[in-house]
């Protein structure tokens, strides 16, 4: 992907390093977006410790300078004096924005004003409002924070556990995030939680028509990107690849389960493509009516 280097932006928090204060631990399921649940069962069920992955291997990541609240910060490698992931993180502040400034142009076209959303990048364990969160819940979208958590461990595990790497992967893992955050602003998330309560048998079919559709969030987003000649050759592939990869029906398989449509909560692979592929195609918050 054609990016800017040297961008920055006041919604991105680094607090990486930062000790997380505790408390109750993050409901999976509860604002936990693209692989989340998915990765906490896969781990359980072939021991891999997701939590011990930190960014580049053995490195330990520590931030020597971080700003939280609405402000940025810098982290560093551990006695350095250097980040490991500074160019990853650089590409996160790109493209958080560009992701953000193109939902604001789509809810400005239907006179809807976007707020937008902080991604807060951690390292191990985050404290949020929806509680406390460990790297092995993957990326997450907590509603009442209005933020976006990721640890940049994640990306490792999607690349080398799951195949698919990619700088358009990483960009479709924070878009589907955002995503939920379009959704938390037009009501679909509270929608979603208050008929859950309410049908209980539902629950699975709501998450999962949820997923699908911060799926094609990212998918109009993507085609923004085409438009504005941001791609390169094999992003498009890097992304349908990572829908694919993380499907229900394709990480029960690889945790040597049963496929199981009734336990799904994100869709089956060919499903998170055909939604990607959807809003890739529409470029239409519209197109996105999974429900």
């Amino acid at each position: 992907m054609k990016w800017q280097r040297g961008h920055r932006s006041k919604h991105v928090e680094d607090r990486r390093g930062q000790p997380a204060r505790g408390g109750r631990a993050v409901k999976v399921g509860a604002g936990v977006g693209v692989v989340g649940v998915l990765i906490v069962l896969l781990g359980q069920v072939l021991g891999i410790d997701l939590s011990g992955l930190s960014g580049t291997g053995g490195e330990t990541e520590t931030a020597t300078e971080t700003e939280t609240g609405t402000g940025t910060g810098t982290g560093t490698g551990a006695g350095t004096g250097t980040d490991p992931d500074a160019e990853l993180v650089e590409f996160i502040h790109f493209v958080i924005d560009d992701i953000q400034e193109t939902f604001a142009k789509e809810l400005a076209e239907d006179g809807k004003t976007y707020r937008p959303a902080n991604l807060v990048i951690f390292t191990e364990e985050v404290d949020t409002q929806c509680g406390l969160a460990g790297a092995a819940v993957g990326p997450f979208y907590c509603p009442p924070d209005e933020r976006a958590f990721i640890d940049l461990s994640f990306y490792k595990v999607l690349r080398d556990r799951l195949g698919a790497g990619g700088d358009f992967a990483q960009a479709y893992v924070l878009a589907h995030e955002i995503g939920h955050h379009l959704q938390h602003l037009l009501g679909t998330d509270e929608r979603v939680r208050r008929e859950s309560r309410g049908d209980k048998a539902r629950a699975s079919e709501l998450s999962v028509r949820q997923e699908l559709q911060a799926d094609c969030y990212a998918g109009v987003w993507a085609s923004s990107t085409a438009k504005r000649d941001l791609l390169q050759q094999g992003d498009i592939e890097e992304s349908v690849n990572a829908a694919a990869q993380i499907g229900d029906d394709r990480l029960q398989k690889m945790a040597g389960q049963k496929v199981n449509p009734e336990t799904w909560t994100h869709g089956s692979s060919a499903q998170r493509v055909q939604w990607f592929e959807t809003g890739l195609r529409a470029g239409d918050l519209d197109a996105c009516d999974t429900f």
